[in-house]
């Protein structure tokens, strides 16, 4: 089938794409501005913000799995978010600020409803619904959204697997001993 069969153009993506990033711009800023995006880190945290935690809480049993189950899933979460704070420490700033232009998208209702599916709380989203949103933005026509799902892929897993104790559960038995 033809694009000109389908209704779409050239010009229509990259309207759509442009509409979409100035969006998602816009929901960044939104939030910087509203106080919505905190700066100030969260209790425990060096760069995770109290308003990036409900997300990571939610998306990171959806990530990992089945790595783990019960009680150690838990434990791998906040050692996940233990490490992926560590992680984030040592981004450069433009990176960081990227990350957390991100995070504010996913954690303002008014973007993430329409984003993502999900229009309650993260709280309260069940694994299915997470699930689907981390499909529709990976197979997504709009190269911003596949982007921020490989973001949060390989900040989520690089920070579980860069710990000792995730190297057993995939049989990798540590770098050699010198």
């Amino acid at each position: 089938m033809s694009s000109a069969a389908a209704g779409v153009s050239r010009r229509g993506v990259l309207k759509l794409g442009l509409g979409a990033t100035a969006f998602l711009s816009t929901a960044g800023l939104t939030a910087s501005l509203s106080g919505c995006s905190s700066g100030s880190a969260a209790t425990g945290f060096s760069v995770l913000r109290a308003s990036d935690l409900p997300f990571l809480r939610a998306a990171i049993p959806v990530m990992l799995d089945g790595a783990l189950a019960g009680d150690a899933l838990q434990s791998a979460v906040d050692q996940t978010l233990h490490s992926l704070d560590h992680g984030l420490a040592r981004l450069s700033p433009e990176m960081l600020n990227l990350t957390q232009q991100l995070f504010d998208v996913l954690a303002m209702a008014i973007t993430r409803g329409p984003l993502t599916g999900i229009w309650g709380r993260w709280e309260s989203a069940d694994a299915g619904s997470i699930r689907h949103f981390l499909e529709r933005w990976k197979n997504s026509s709009l190269n911003l959204l596949r982007q921020g799902h490989s973001s949060l892929l390989q900040l989520v897993l690089m920070a579980w697997y860069s710990r000792p104790d995730a190297w057993a559960q995939c049989g990798y038995p540590g770098p050699p001993k010198i």
